[in-house]
């Protein structure tokens, strides 16, 4: 599957971006999806998590209340939709996508369960 990350910019504290992950080469209903994101000389974090059917979600501690991920099966298309940004939110976002686990009932939230990775989507917030 291949994964393209868009919507990422510059924003200010207390503002909302909303990130889309558009995957192509695999059914929409064949992949779990999960946003991570990196900041320079960190390593890659887990933001949120979806199963394939969006039946069940997962999220970091740090986007709970701020963020919520959906996705439209029929365009093949996650997203990521991000409230009351914080600096601290900066960050390169990257969508992935896991194939092997579809069946069961929980998302990783580790980076290695991801088998696929878009090309990540710069989120600035200023302060």
């Amino acid at each position: 599957v291949q994964l393209q990350a868009s919507g990422g910019g510059l924003v200010q504290a207390g503002g909302s971006l909303r990130l889309s992950c558009a995957g192509s080469g695999r059914s929409s209903t064949r992949y779990d999806v999960g946003w991570f994101r990196q900041v320079s000389g960190k390593e890659r974090e887990f933001v949120a998590a979806i199963k394939r059917t969006g039946s069940s979600t997962s999220y970091a501690d740090s986007a709970k209340g701020r963020f919520t991920i959906s996705r439209d099966t029929a365009k093949n298309t996650a997203y990521l939709q991000m409230n009351s940004l914080k600096p601290e939110d900066t960050a390169i976002y990257f969508c992935a996508a896991d194939v092997r686990r579809i069946l069961s009932d929980d998302l990783r939230q580790y980076p290695g369960a991801y088998d696929y990775w878009g090309q990540g989507t710069l989120v600035t917030v200023s302060s």
